[in-house]
């Protein structure tokens, strides 16, 4: 049991000052002054993990991510962590007067489920050469926590001398030795969950959201009116049965009191059960004609055979064929109408213009043959006068 217990760890579910110094979860003593110091305040009450007015934003959807660098900036933490889902708010502890980082932060994500995914991918990664850890916000949703600057926390060196146990980073080992049962119950400590350790490299899952009791209440309601629905239902069920049982009695009670009656209406209705089937397979012989033509239409629109789509192809090459050769005939018709027209405009333009070039020289020419007239007569009129 012991050998087999050497892989074997679990995590606090509860803080306890005495419990997070301890490997395994089971001492009942502390061992340094530390832990002194966070049991007095444990006790007292002197911490108030809720009280810190920086505190805000869903605790369900933000992360801790610890062992940052010094020079490490809010722009660079915002960079970093956008990788796993959309940051919403984000801060970065700094010191109070100095103003430098304290190495550690609090990043809010939009929803529970990229909180889970950067919890679960971005520990153990790597922001400016420093490898950084991640954990859910135990300040708000770890009972009875108290923070490392009051001898509590978890995680811690070896060089330091004040190791916590329970947490992600250094998770308590399986008992190898008899667990104290008295004294742990007595100290108010959890004892370790026999039976149900883990790997140390299984992830542990953060805290999650409760229910509120408004939810609560709507599931109950619903439960209740559900049940009256069913409740209800049954008991329309029962009434309906009944009031067939009371209709098949009557029906009997008047078949033995008229005989006869009954006879008729027997045969009456065993003729409309016989007629029944029969337009039932009428309408029946109907539908499956309507769907085989339809069926056998499809098939031959399918299945036609390649000599249908050939001679189908053929024939609407041949249209696209007589359809290009009509337009061309119809081309060559219009042109040689059109050249037609040209050669015939341009003949009458020709003879009007031979007319007008005859009749030009002809007027020349009777102006010409008019004058040696006129001068003849003048000679002959002079040679009468002398």
């Amino acid at each position: 049991m012991a050998g087999r217990n050497l892989n074997l760890v679990f995590y606090a579910d509860k803080y306890h000052p005495i419990q997070a110094g301890s490997i395994d979860g089971t001492d009942t003593a502390p061992h340094d002054n530390a832990i002194y110091r966070a049991l007095l305040c444990s006790s007292a009450g002197l911490y108030d993990p809720l009280g810190d007015p920086k505190l805000i934003g869903d605790p369900y959807c933000t992360v801790f991510v610890g062992r940052l660098s010094h020079l490490t900036t809010e722009e660079t933490l915002h960079k970093a962590m956008s990788k796993y889902g959309r940051v919403k708010n984000l801060r970065l502890v700094r010191h109070i007067v100095t103003g430098a980082s304290r190495g550690y932060g609090f990043v809010e994500f939009e929803t529970e489920k990229e909180m889970r995914r950067a919890y679960k991918d971005a520990h153990h990664s790597f922001i400016d050469d420093s490898q950084i850890i991640v954990d859910y916000s135990r300040q708000q949703l770890m009972p009875g926590w108290i923070p490392r600057r009051l001898g509590g926390g978890l995680g811690g060196k070896k060089e330091s001398g004040q190791l916590r146990f329970g947490g992600r980073e250094r998770p308590f080992r399986a008992p190898l030795h008899p667990i104290p049962y008295d004294d742990l119950k007595r100290l108010g400590i959890p004892p370790p969950p026999e039976g149900r350790y883990m790997s140390r490299f299984e992830v542990p899952s953060p805290p999650r959201r409760e229910s509120s009791s408004m939810d609560r209440e709507e599931s109950s309601h619903k439960g209740s009116c559900k049940g009256r629905h069913s409740r209800r239902s049954s008991s329309r069920d029962i009434e309906e049965y009944h009031n067939r049982r009371n209709s098949i009695d009557m029906g009997e009670s008047f078949n033995k009191a008229h005989p006869d009656d009954t006879e008729e209406h027997h045969l009456r209705g065993h003729s409309i059960d016989r007629n029944e089937p029969y337009l039932r397979g009428e309408s029946l012989e109907r539908e499956n004609r309507h769907h085989r033509r339809s069926s056998d239409r499809e098939r031959h629109h399918y299945e036609r055979s390649p000599v249908d789509w050939e001679e189908s192809s053929r024939k609407r090459s041949a249209k696209m064929e007589d359809g290009s050769h009509q337009s061309s005939r119809d081309r060559q018709e219009h042109s040689h109408r059109r050249s037609t027209r040209d050669r015939k405009e341009s003949s009458r333009r020709r003879s009007s213009r031979d007319r007008d070039d005859d009749s030009r020289k002809r007027h020349k020419h009777g102006s010409r043959y008019d004058d040696k007239h006129r001068r003849r007569r003048s000679t002959s009129r002079d040679g009468s006068d002398h």
